[in-house]
């Protein structure tokens, strides 16, 4: 039997960092984290090992003061110098708006790939579908694929889609596979935004004639210990921020274009393992100076810290931001979505640095009427099993006054009051959505805006959320809230969510 011809690639990968720029510093004064150490690692397995690719399975944006002050150019410049060989669109890098992201594309000094957003019209790709990396005579196929989350952002544009299921993701995977395979490509992988369980799910629907070798996603923040392997094909994630890095070391059977053999593992990112990289140090400095002469001012003191350790549960920074965008723009209910904050603490000092790191989005709001009828259907959308079993996906956080107990074995409401009596179905409620929860309201709630809109036109009652939430916070000092009672959910396996203290 003739020998094997065997080729080492070792694979480095980041996802979701968020504008993750700086290191985070426990009470012993160790640092974790940070751009200026990841670099360094990456610097480092590049000299130590022959053929080395770094990779970014997206979501470079949005998270930071730095990222948002100067709308992803700081980190298009920072990226630069850490020089990733390839990265993929996450629905993040949209938040700017699509024009401002392919300017921002322009200022890439490497390639961004995606095979499914397209213009609407002709099909026409925004990016290149894929790209080949040659390496050591070995030529590496990757292909970007961007979860349906994406299309929503852009909602706004009905000229930009995206194939929004994962059967049409897998035929584009299918079709690339097919042109490109006779090109001798010997070895592909996917690098996605579409979150861990989708990937699995996606890997199963892969053709094993395709020849998909490995997946690198992104979306869903997931950390893993090891890889998850479906279809034969092993699926990794490296968690968020720059806490940590993946890192695949694989023998490639260049003769058969497969793996011969691999291992995975996260780096933690740290001083013992990571030397710091003072080129990027530099230049984080340069944009860390310029953002803290405007964001150091103080705006307010809560009582004590202020809590949002998870999304799909009522919280206190929930409470208090739903509150004040309820009562500042007067409606009768305040749907604020928990994604829309980003931090699982604030306070209880608060600079308008932290706040903007805690609350980035500076969307309009928009007042539509739901009668009481829609009101519980949006609600038992938003409470669905896949919600409260940790999925991403769209979750509220309830203005004062709209009190809601749900039992998830039986899927029904044991209470849904407002200011203390049940909701009549036939009750006319006006409720406060930012832009991207109203033109998104079929995904999140079920509900067709243009039935919405029939009877009572929705307008514009604030152009920025976010101006009003710091407003209120400058005006008043000592907030509090207390993150409990307003949204009960009795769950499956006996335990319950959003019990007041007692006493």
């Amino acid at each position: 039997m003739p020998k094997k011809l065997l080729k080492k690639l070792t694979i480095l990968h980041s996802n979701d960092m968020h504008g993750d720029f700086l290191p985070k510093t426990d009470a012993d004064g160790n640092e974790t984290g940070g751009l200026t150490r990841l670099s360094g690692y990456i610097n480092q397995v590049r000299e130590q090992e022959d053929n080395v690719l770094y990779v970014n399975a997206g979501d470079m944006f949005r998270g930071s003061i730095i990222d948002s002050e100067f709308k992803g150019v700081s980190t298009i410049q920072i990226m630069n110098i850490l020089a990733p060989d390839i990265v993929t669109v996450g629905n993040h890098e949209v938040d700017y708006g699509l024009s401002h992201l392919l300017f921002l594309e322009k200022c890439a000094e490497f390639p961004i790939i995606n095979a499914n957003l397209h213009i609407s019209t002709n099909h026409k790709r925004l990016f290149a579908p894929c790209k080949i990396i040659e390496i050591d005579g070995m030529k590496i196929l990757f292909i970007g694929i961007i979860t349906e989350i994406a299309l929503a952002q852009c909602r706004k544009d009905n000229l930009i889609g995206t194939f929004v299921t994962l059967e049409d993701a897998a035929d584009e995977v299918g079709r690339i596979c097919n042109t490109y395979n006779s090109l001798d490509v010997d070895f592909t992988v996917l690098l996605t935004h579409i979150g861990f369980e989708e990937d699995k799910k996606l890997a199963a629907l892969l053709n094993p004639a395709w020849g998909v070798d490995v997946i690198i996603g992104g979306h869903s923040h997931t950390f893993l210990t090891e890889p998850a392997e479906v279809n034969g094909i092993p699926i990794v994630q490296a968690g968020t921020g720059t806490d940590q890095i993946g890192r695949f070391d694989i023998v490639i059977d260049t003769d058969n274009n497969c793996i011969d053999s691999y291992t995975w593992q996260p780096i933690p990112i740290n001083a013992e393992t990571c030397p710091k990289d003072p080129a990027i140090e530099k230049v984080i400095d340069v944009y860390q100076t310029q953002t803290d002469a405007k964001y150091g001012q103080i705006l307010t003191r809560f009582v004590r810290e202020l809590t949002h350790p998870e999304r799909n549960r009522e919280t206190e920074l929930g409470d208090l931001f739903s509150d004040i965008l309820k009562n500042a723009l007067g409606v009768d209910i305040f749907l604020l979505a928990s994604g829309s904050i980003r931090n699982e603490a604030l306070g209880p000092i608060v600079t308008k640095g932290d706040f903007t790191v805690c609350f980035p989005y500076d969307d309009p709001v928009y007042m539509v009427h739901w009668s009481g009828a829609q009101l519980k259907h949006g609600l038992m959308r938003m409470l669905r099993d896949e919600a409260l079993e940790g999925a991403h996906t769209e979750f509220y956080q309830l203005s004062e006054g709209f009190e809601v107990e749900y039992d998830q074995k039986t899927h029904s409401f044991l209470k849904f009051n407002f200011r203390g009596e049940p909701v009549d179905d036939d009750r006319d409620f006006t409720v406060g959505l930012q832009l991207y929860h109203y033109v998104n309201m079929k995904d999140s709630f079920d509900l067709d805006l243009d039935e919405v809109t029939k009877a009572h036109k929705a307008r514009v009652i604030a152009s920025s959320c976010s101006q009003v939430i710091e407003e209120i916070l400058i005006d008043g000092q000592h907030q509090n809230a207390s993150g409990a009672g307003r949204l009960i959910i009795r769950l499956a396996d006996g335990t319950t969510t959003g019990l007041p203290l007692e006493g």
